[in-house]
C-alpha cells in the first residue's frame, strides 16, 4: 500500500471515530463531562474557524494534528466500552454509506462563532471608544 493510500485509510479512520464519538455524545449513558470534551472536539473538527488559521504557516494546521487526534482519544477514554463499540459500529455503516451530515449541528457551530465575533467587535469597540473618550478629555483637560 503507498503512502497516499495509507493518509485517504488514516483520514477515514479519523473520520469515522469523530462520527462514532459524535454518536456517543447522544447516548445517556455516556457522563456529562465526557459530553462536554466531545462537543469541543466534535465542533473543533467540523467547524472552518480554527482556533490558529490555517494560513499561517505550519502552525495553522498544528491545532488540526494535535487538538483532534488527542481530543478524540481523550473522548475515547471517557467513553463506556460498551457504548463506544455501539457507535463506532454505526459510524461504519454511516461513513460507508454516506457522509453524515447535520445541518442543526452546523447551524449551532455557526451561531456559536457569530457571537463570539460579535462578542469581540463589541468589546473591541468599548476599548476604542473608551480610550479615545479619555484621550478628548486628558486634551482638553491639559
Amino acid at each position: 500500500m503507498g503512502t497516499l493510500e495509507r493518509w485517504k485509510q488514516r483520514v477515514k479512520r479519523l473520520k469515522t471515530e469523530t462520527y462514532a464519538i459524535y454518536l456517543a455524545y447522544k447516548d445517556p449513558r455516556v457522563p456529562w463531562y465526557a459530553k462536554v470534551l466531545i462537543a469541543f472536539v466534535v465542533a473543533h473538527t467540523f467547524s472552518p474557524i480554527d482556533l490558529i488559521p490555517d494560513f499561517i504557516p505550519i502552525l495553522g494546521y498544528l491545532d488540526d494534528l494535535i487538538v483532534t487526534p488527542l481530543g478524540i482519544a481523550l473522548a475515547i477514554k471517557m467513553i463506556p466500552p460498551v457504548v463506544l463499540a455501539e457507535c463506532r459500529e454505526e459510524a461504519r455503516s454511516a461513513v460507508g454509506q454516506d457522509k453524515p451530515t447535520s445541518w442543526a449541528a452546523a447551524a449551532v457551530i455557526v451561531a456559536i462563532w457569530l457571537l463570539l465575533a460579535a462578542l469581540i467587535v463589541v468589546i473591541v469597540l468599548r476599548i476604542v471608544g473608551g480610550g479615545a473618550h479619555s484621550n478628548s478629555e486628558g486634551a482638553l483637560a491639559i
